[in-house]
């Protein structure tokens, strides 16, 4: 009776692998002492232009993902950083000895070869080896062909593996870096110029995100990882940069699921004598601009919706919580009817139950989860909007909007706060608050800032917005570890 094969346990052939390493070594063929290899083609440019350069010698370099040997001659695929070609190894064209060799090479070596472009019998195009250099070992095995690299907590972990055997993947990092480009080349032709402010801050700010701490030795002092560059940004509007914005690493000591990530990249823009009508009209020229850019269209697949970035609704909060739960927030004449109206319909009281704060709990509520197409909801209760200018006729609310796709929300704007006297205030309220709820809390009122604010800001439009969840949507990704190249994740043991 045949034996039942039984597969190569990954520790034995690690183990195999390493033996063969110290074979090449002892025959003075260590691959790792190779520092160079000059390659002038890659593999896209083999198999699109091969009429051009079919019948020339080419030299590639890349990873060899399967060999399929046949005596005197071994069919094998090369993937470099462009996809994938052939190579048509034959002994008596590479000579004995160096056959012998790479008949022993594993899959995931890197390789340099040369040879010529051609087509076998069977019409693949190839490149038809004359030298194989062996570049790099690969001392680990890659996952099995077939069923690759699946399971999701290994490859947010394995990133690197990750991108060798799911070529998708890699794609969506490609894309990733083309937004961020058309992102920068819409606000540069929109007379923006992008800085760069301090990641590493001396304290806490009054604002509710959490902050991940450290301490500057030489100084001897605590300091905080940001939580946002709003307060550096605007200060760079007061000194007369009219128009800026940072592509910033963000810092954020709080929970973690498909849409938060502890660290995270976001882009916040500032522009002079404009209001947030003015940033609402930006982003919906920047949205629709940048997926045509990026994807060819303004109507793009998401999680199973058909998302059309070509059409942008436009509710007020009161507007869009009435429409969604028929309550009435001008039936409010005080924070007592907020209260009470909050039990009837089961809505969460906020830690302070102010009419403007509850409103927002009623949009979180009955309202975030229906706005599945691009919508703005703007005028938000001053009480959740410490940094936003009053509305003139109705100073219970002021000038902001968050943009919502999905059911997610993708960005924040606002007419920008510059009374400094009420900036102040409201910086000392919102601090005195927190630490009424947190008495240990390290937060403090930014006073430089206010200093600033206190030579004079004209009147200026602000934004910020998620580059992740933007890459989320245009790569139709279900959670944001699929658009970071390295999520944060706990430690195996």
């Amino acid at each position: 009776m045949a034996k039942k094969f039984q597969p190569v346990s990954p520790a034995t052939e690690r183990e195999t692998r390493r033996e063969k390493l110290v074979s090449l070594r002892e025959a003075g063929r260590d691959p790792f002492m190779e520092t160079k290899f000059d390659f002038d083609t890659v593999a896209a440019d083999i198999n699109n232009k091969f009429e051009e350069l079919e019948g020339r010698t080419v030299s590639v370099a890349g990873r060899l993902m399967s060999k399929r040997g046949m005596g005197k001659v071994s069919f094998c695929d090369l993937q470099d950083d462009s996809g994938v070609v052939q190579l048509y190894v034959r002994r008596d064209l590479v000579g004995e000895e160096p056959y012998s060799y790479f008949k022993k090479y594993d899959r995931g070596d890197i390789v340099g070869v040369t040879g010529e472009v051609f087509k076998t019998e069977k019409g693949q195009i190839s490149v038809r080896a004359e030298k194989v250099t062996l570049l790099a070992k690969s001392l680990n095995p890659l996952p099995e062909k077939f069923h690759g690299l699946t399971d999701r907590e290994t490859r947010y972990r394995e990133r690197y593996v990750d991108l060798i055997v799911n070529p998708d993947v890699k794609q969506t990092f490609i894309k990733r870096s083309l937004i961020l480009r058309e992102l920068r080349s819409f606000l540069d032709g929109r007379g923006f110029l992008e800085v760069d402010t301090p990641i590493l801050t001396p304290f806490e700010i009054g604002a509710s995100a959490r902050p991940f701490y450290t301490h500057h030795n030489t100084l001897d002092m605590d300091m905080v990882l940001r939580i946002e560059t709003e307060l550096y940004l605007k200060r760079l509007i007061v000194g007369g940069m009219d128009r800026v914005y940072e592509v910033g690493r963000i810092f954020r000591n709080e929970g973690m699921d498909p849409k938060h990530n502890p660290e995270f990249t976001t882009i916040e823009l500032y522009q002079a004598y404009t209001d947030f009508q003015g940033m609402m009209d930006l982003v919906e020229d920047m949205m629709k601009t940048v997926a045509q850019k990026v994807c060819g269209t303004l109507v793009v697949p998401y999680q199973g919706h058909e998302i059309d970035l070509g059409h942008w609704e436009r509710l007020t909060m009161v507007e869009a919580v009435k429409k969604y739960s028929g309550v009435d927030f001008n039936d409010w004449q005080t924070d007592e009817d907020a209260i009470a109206c909050a039990k009837d319909h089961e809505v969460e009281l906020p830690e302070v139950p102010t009419k403007g704060a509850i409103l927002a709990e009623f949009f979180d509520k009955y309202v975030e989860e229906k706005l599945i197409q691009p919508t703005f909801i703007y005028d938000y209760p001053v009480e959740i909007s410490p940094l936003a200018k009053r509305k003139p006729t109705d100073p219970a609310f002021t000038e902001r909007f968050e943009y919502f796709i999905n059911a997610t929300e993708f960005g924040n704007a606002f007419s920008e706060l510059n009374d400094p006297v009420d900036q102040r205030g409201r910086f000392e309220r919102q601090v005195a608050e927190r630490k009424a709820l947190e008495p240990n809390t390290r937060a403090q009122v930014d006073y430089d800032f206010i200093n600033a604010l206190e030579y004079g800001m004209p009147p200026t439009g602000g934004l910020g917005f998620g580059i992740d969840r933007l890459v989320m949507l245009l790569t139709d990704s279900a959670s944001i570890r699929d658009v970071l190249l390295f999520p944060t994740m706990k430690p195996l043991d």
